[in-house]
């Protein structure tokens, strides 16, 4: 590896880290606006949507650079390789937390539905899945990729809980339809979320171990 290429896949690696760092931000502060109803995280999250995507762009610049110019083999390739999938799926979080935060700004004028929705838990889990595929993203560690991997099912079974008690809810009480889908969406939008970590854990994988393992997850529970 040459110097001036160490030099540019080290910026690389910062800048991705960079993002995921606001990312993770946006991600809890979209949470916290959808329990807590709070319109003014809520907008928040929405209005710094612009920048994640410039984030992007820049980085995925970055990476064709380095393409372009070092011709990258083997473990080099591979990690430009996995850090542009890496930064598509960080700007899909991003775009998803806004999402979230777009229906906890229209929930928050509205009142209840009458259920108890447990919001906070589900995104606790969503988020915890976002900090450890970027823990394991700057440790390296596939075992904590792995366990990204494995919990993504606990938060596939969340929304459909959630599901089933919203499409209950409106079926009982059809007043509530408007509020309930937005509900919905938000869980749908956290259980993306969940799957974008988990790319990203699969990421850390190929980076690590040269294996593709997306289509084979159950290899990890």
């Amino acid at each position: 590896m040459t110097l001036h290429l160490q030099k540019d896949l080290q910026q690389l690696k910062a800048s991705v880290l960079g993002m995921s760092e606001a990312i993770a931000d946006r991600v809890r502060r979209a949470i916290d606006s959808l329990v807590e109803h709070d319109t003014e995280l809520a907008e928040q999250v929405i209005a710094g949507d612009a920048e994640i995507d410039d984030l992007e762009v820049r980085i995925e610049e970055e990476a064709l650079k380095i393409l372009a110019l070092h011709q990258p083999v083997a473990t080099d390739l591979r990690l430009v390789i996995a850090l542009l999938k890496v930064n598509s799926d960080l700007e899909r979080v991003g775009d998803l937390a806004v999402n979230v935060a777009e229906r906890a700004r229209f929930l928050a004028t509205q009142p209840g539905i009458g259920i108890r929705l447990d919001f906070a838990r589900m995104g606790e889990a969503a988020l915890g899945m976002v900090n450890e595929c970027l823990e394991s993203l700057v440790q390296l560690n596939v075992a904590l990729a792995r366990k990204v991997i494995r919990n993504d099912q606990v938060v596939d079974d969340m929304n459909r809980e959630m599901f089933m008690a919203l499409q209950e809810r409106m079926r009982q009480e059809p007043a509530t339809i408007e509020r309930a889908i937005h509900y919905l969406s938000a869980s749908r939008h956290l259980e993306r979320i969940a799957d974008h970590a988990t790319n990203i854990a699969e990421d850390v994988l190929f980076l690590v171990e040269g294996t593709v393992v997306r289509h084979t997850h159950e290899e990890y529970r």
